[in-house]
């Protein structure tokens, strides 16, 4: 990648268009979860120390080019002025002129981009209008690199543009693990559905040593081979799609590590009764039996695969892990991560929503290298697809 960070700008005297990820979680007029805000005070620290003046460019909600007054994002500032430790600028109707004669030391933040129509069209005159407001922009919202708008792509390729921390951080980690990656490189990949990973698995299966596949998604794979499982969420539509990727992993020698064993249950409630079955081609389940988690023979079996590899991706859960019983796999396996990513023998990048709630509900979150807050943009990075507002970085 030929991407810039702020180290190689000049940013004295300069206003900095910075694009940040605050869509954050709000409840009766409160923010009530700062991650995505308190990831993005390095970036803006930096640019003040090194002269600039941060403006940031943001989007809140899906107001779809209209004015949405509970999409305003001046709901964030108590919560922005917090983590920055200073008064941060709202700017309803930005002017050019009116930034030029904020004082040094200021960081402006401006309202919801998406209330401009021209944003998500990645209009060339709404790139051009924020242009005008900046002399540089930075983008440090991976999790909208996906998306090809005014805010992400357009105004970067008419501005000096780089990378912030938070971007510069995730890019580093991504191609570490799947660009570049120290080999044995793994891969768990989980969750309800094959058809929402498809091109992720197609994509994984040419670059792996080792994928583990686990949650509803193994079922359907376990079903392709001839496994009858109940009333076990599986997608019958899916299985060739299965077998097709089975046998290309067969071709590229990606070892692909399937349950042995689970976790099977008649109702799908916490506390629920259950019984350890062995897992395979042959296995039949009754009609009102399901499978809700990986068990304890599978569990050693990925603990022995974690051992050998030197690179670890995660994106999904092993089984039901929102509810007890049925969140032992998830939790083994991610402490089993944590604790060879702490004692220096892996390094483990993992993302996606329900996988950073794994993690976390796990307790292994901060022991692994890098965990990724960007949903679809980490999907689609790991699936080999190009991301707009990276692209627009390069060179």
């Amino acid at each position: 990648m030929g991407w810039k960070t702020l180290d190689d700008m000049d940013l004295a005297g300069k206003r900095v268009l910075v694009r940040v990820d605050i869509n954050v979680p709000v409840e009766d007029g409160l923010v009530t979860d700062t991650t995505r805000i308190d990831r993005i005070v390095p970036t803006i620290k930096d640019i003040l120390s090194g002269g600039g003046m941060p403006i940031l460019l943001a989007h809140f909600g899906r107001p779809k080019g209209k004015y949405v007054p509970e999409m305003s994002l001046r709901v964030t500032l108590p919560a922005l002025e917090k983590a920055l430790g200073q008064t941060v600028v709202f700017v309803e109707r930005p002017d050019p002129e009116a930034l030029k004669a904020m004082p040094a030391g200021s960081i402006v933040l401006l309202e919801n981009t998406r209330f401009a129509p021209g944003e998500e069209a990645n209009d060339p005159g709404m790139a051009q209008f924020l242009a005008s407001l900046g002399d540089l922009y930075c983008n440090d919202a991976f999790s909208a690199a996906h998306r090809a708008h005014a805010s992400t792509e357009g105004v970067a390729h008419l501005l000096p543009s780089c990378a912030g921390r938070l971007m510069q951080a995730e890019l580093s980690a991504l191609e570490a693990a799947l660009s570049h990656p120290e080999r044995p490189v793994g891969a768990v990949v989980g969750g309800a559905k094959v058809s929402s990973k498809i091109e992720l698995l197609e994509n994984l299966v040419g670059r792996l040593d080792v994928l583990v596949i686990g949650g509803g998604m193994a079922n359907t794979f376990l079903a392709a081979q001839g496994a009858q499982l109940g009333a076990s969420l599986q997608e019958s539509d899916f299985v060739d799609t299965a077998k097709a990727i089975m046998a290309r992993a067969a071709e590229t020698g990606c070892q692909i590590l399937l349950p042995v064993d689970g976790l099977v249950a008649r109702d799908f409630t916490a506390g629920a009764a259950y019984e350890v079955v062995a897992l395979g081609a042959d296995t039949v389940l009754e009609s009102d039996q399901m499978v809700l988690d990986a068990g304890p023979l599978s569990v050693e079996a990925v603990a022995k695969a974690f051992a050998e590899l030197k690179t670890l991706i995660w994106n999904g859960p092993l089984g039901a892990f929102e509810i007890a019983p049925f969140d032992q796999a998830t939790n083994a396996a991610a402490a089993d991560a944590a604790s060879q990513t702490k004692a220096g023998l892996l390094i483990s990048v993992a993302g996606g929503g329900d996988t950073v709630a794994a993690l976390n509900q796990a307790g292994a979150a901060d022991d692994f290298t890098y965990i990724s807050t960007a949903g679809g943009a980490f999907l689609e990075w790991m699936e080999g697809k190009v991301l707009p507002g990276v692209a627009a970085l390069d060179g």
